[in-house]
């Protein structure tokens, strides 16, 4: 087996939620089975570092930054009708856009090949300037910056098979042609965005892949667009660094989702993106935590993935 590593702070656990679906009690269960995993011995727990200002303002407006941070202190509630913060969300939220950032380094430091980040609060709906469905700050899309910022990659890709369109890291990318973007997502569902007819703006037409599925979809569906569709892109494309933008809640026993993919079938999508990575030279595979809200599905979805990732 390889080493893969878990990138992961307990100040994710301080966001608190209260009884809100995207909760503490998510990340507790992802933790203890990796944990108390057979392959255990292959994981390599990384401490990140917290994002910088530079860092995260390649996404987001240095105005909003400001705005989260103070609602924070202040003991706000909530942004939104859907995301819940309190005192201790800010720095959760700049330690997990910081957990990737840390990913990318020791990824492309060789310290090991691939990684996964465990971190919430989740961040693919976050706008440059509006937070939105439990996310503050789009943590893979300020990841995908810092490779390109730091590492010089002129090409990067990343794949979203949450049930929810990752609008905010759509929108991050829609011009820029050095990030390739594809979001496998449920249609008709939260937030009503990523239609297929959208495929890039100017000067990048043809590095933006939305995909619907539909409700009752599962494994094979899913299978069939990676086969059919989305590996074929990307071998294309050539993307010299690959995001994951996990989320779980397409799982079948998911209750804010009507998809029916198995944890079996999210270890075959992970599997044909790393393999696509290894056909590409590099094996450079980062896993990035989004949604998954039945805590016994996430957990074994991500067993499921990571077992993946060591082989």
């Amino acid at each position: 087996m390889r080493k893969t590593g878990i990138i992961f702070d307990p100040i994710f656990l301080e966001h608190d939620t209260g009884s809100h679906p995207e909760n503490s009690a998510r990340l507790e269960a992802v933790v203890s089975i990796l944990k108390s995993s057979q392959f255990a011995d292959s994981l390599v727990w990384t401490s990140p570092l917290p994002v910088t200002s530079t860092q995260l303002e390649a996404v987001h407006d240095p105005g909003y930054i400001s705005h989260v941070e103070e609602q924070c202190r202040a003991g706000t509630v909530s942004l939104d009708a859907d995301t819940i913060i309190c005192r201790e969300s800010y720095n959760a939220a700049v330690m997990a856009a910081g957990a990737v950032v840390t990913a990318v380094d020791k990824v492309m430091n060789g310290d090991f090949p691939t990684a996964f980040c465990p971190v919430r609060p989740p961040g693919h709906h976050a706008e440059s300037a509006r937070a939105m469905g439990f996310c503050l700050f789009n943590n893979v899309a300020v990841g995908a910056c810092h490779a390109r910022a730091a590492h010089g990659l002129g090409r990067v890709a990343i794949i979203d098979y949450d049930v929810h369109h990752g609008n905010g890291t759509q929108n991050a990318f829609y011009n820029d042609p050095s990030v390739y973007y594809v979001s496998l997502h449920q249609e008709y569902h939260y937030p009503g965005t990523g239609m297929e007819r959208e495929r890039g703006g100017a000067g990048a037409v043809g590095t933006n892949m939305n995909i619907l599925m539909s409700a009752g979809d599962g494994d094979s569906a899913f299978i069939d667009r990676f086969d059919n569709d989305i590996i074929p892109a990307l071998r294309k494309y050539e993307p010299e660094f690959i995001f994951l933008s996990s989320g779980f809640d397409a799982h079948k026993d998911d209750f804010l989702g009507g998809l029916s993919v198995t944890s079996s079938g999210y270890a075959s999508m992970a599997r044909k993106i790393l393999d696509l990575a290894s056909r590409l030279g590099h094996g450079r595979v980062v896993s990035v935590l989004e949604g998954g809200y039945n805590h016994q599905a996430l957990a074994e979805a991500v067993e499921a993935t990571v077992a993946e990732m060591v082989k």
